[in-house]
């Protein structure tokens, strides 16, 4: 078990944290190339809904054969999209490599194959903890990436810092190597009790995942348009742009201790109360940032406090995917509820800078993440946790 969480834990520090550090790339590149935001974030939305929809797919495929060659083909794919990032001259190049490859690459890289694994291979009474530790590593990983990468971007300049990063993409083949599951049978060595699609069906008709989906979009739609448009927020206000990397590294160090919680909590008590109690509570987060007057410290009290609430949504709303409907397809249901927080995140970051660019102000897209908070939360309360009841019995 200590391989399978250190190696998973890694693979997702990896891959989560040079991710979160994309909005620091948002200024540099529109400017010396001359385009507009909105060009940069349409690639960004490309790269979650390619994120989310191929997310189904590397799903099924760790399902059916394991997680080691997803992960592997992931972190080539990851390698090969900033390579692009760094040579595309064109908003349409851009966005095949900012957008559909590293999109492809984050599908075989973070929770939905990683999850398959830990849903696998640790006991039911801690798999909510272990999926706390390994989101509480991806937000390690923005802590430690995103400075790192602002590192690069000041010592390197945009384009060498991103060829930086392709190689430290590469290192997730050899902890890849720590997921390995020997004895694994997948369908195609094994009867199952259901086939995939008996599973998605099985899935889109239980009201309680859908409700899932819908709150998990709420999610996307908030951290995505976030981290891509706070530095560039702050700094049309006026602050440095130190203060945009720090408070994205505040956000990744605070949410250690927020996945991790939300890990443990999902163990004790109904994990749909701690989703609503999440999204509840970043409505009144992000409410109090914007009354407050705009400040370093107001920006750095911010990021710790929506820090908290940041991926802690992950743990409890996979554990409660794998406790309905069990572990046998978990990576492809996993997958497809993040297509939900993928559809969430494409609407947050490309409306950001849509609304930007015909408006001048990121006004807009602050009060639609607050009433989607609310909305989450509320949707959250009828999940029913209880496992789905099968005409025949079945094992999960």
């Amino acid at each position: 078990m200590l391989q399978v969480l250190a190696c998973g834990a890694a693979i997702v520090t990896l891959s989560m944290g040079i991710r979160h550090g994309f909005g620091l790339w948002l200024q540099p590149i529109t400017q010396e190339l001359g385009w507009t935001r909105q060009s940069f974030a349409l690639a960004i939305a490309i790269q979650n809904l390619a994120w989310g929809l191929l997310g189904v797919l590397a799903g099924m495929l760790a399902d059916r054969f394991g997680a080691f060659r997803v992960l592997v083909g992931g972190a080539l794919l990851y390698a090969l999209g900033l390579a692009g990032m760094a040579w595309a001259r064109t908003p349409l190049l851009f966005a095949l490599s900012a957008g559909v490859l590293i999109g492809a690459a984050q599908a075989g890289t973070t929770y939905a194959v990683v999850y398959g694994v830990l849903g696998r291979q640790i006991a039911p009474h801690k798999r909510s903890w272990a999926m706390g530790v390994t989101a509480a590593a991806g937000s390690f990983g923005q802590f430690l990436m995103v400075p790192v990468e602002g590192g690069l971007l000041l010592h390197l300049g945009w384009q060498q810092a991103l060829l930086a990063l392709a190689l430290l993409a590469l290192l997730i083949v050899p902890l890849a190597w720590g997921l390995r599951e020997p004895g694994f049978q997948g369908a195609a060595h094994a009867p199952r009790a259901q086939s995939a699609g008996q599973a998605l069906r099985e899935a889109l008709a239980c009201p309680s995942y859908l409700l899932l989906m819908a709150g998990y979009f709420v999610c996307g739609f908030q951290v995505v348009f976030i981290g891509v448009h706070m530095p560039s927020y702050l700094k049309d206000h006026g602050l440095s742009p130190q203060v945009g990397s720090q408070a994205l590294a505040l956000i990744g160090l605070f949410n250690v201790l927020g996945s991790y919680a939300a890990g443990v909590m999902g163990q004790r008590m109904p994990k749909r109360f701690i989703l609503a109690a999440i999204y509840f509570a970043r409505a009144v987060a992000i409410s109090v940032f914007l009354l407050l007057p705009l400040s370093p410290l107001s920006v750095y009290v911010f990021s710790a406090v929506i820090g908290l609430l940041w991926l802690s949504t992950v743990p409890p709303t996979n554990a409660t995917v794998a406790q309905i409907f069990g572990v046998q397809h978990l990576s492809m249901l996993g997958g497809l509820v993040f297509f939900s927080h993928q559809i969430g995140s494409f609407w947050g970051v490309w409306l950001g800078g849509y609304l930007y660019d015909r408006t001048g102000s990121y006004d807009t897209v602050w009060l639609i993440a607050i009433a989607l908070g609310v909305f989450a939360g509320l949707v959250n309360l009828p999940v029913r946790e209880a496992p789905y009841r099968r005409a025949a019995a079945q094992s999960v």
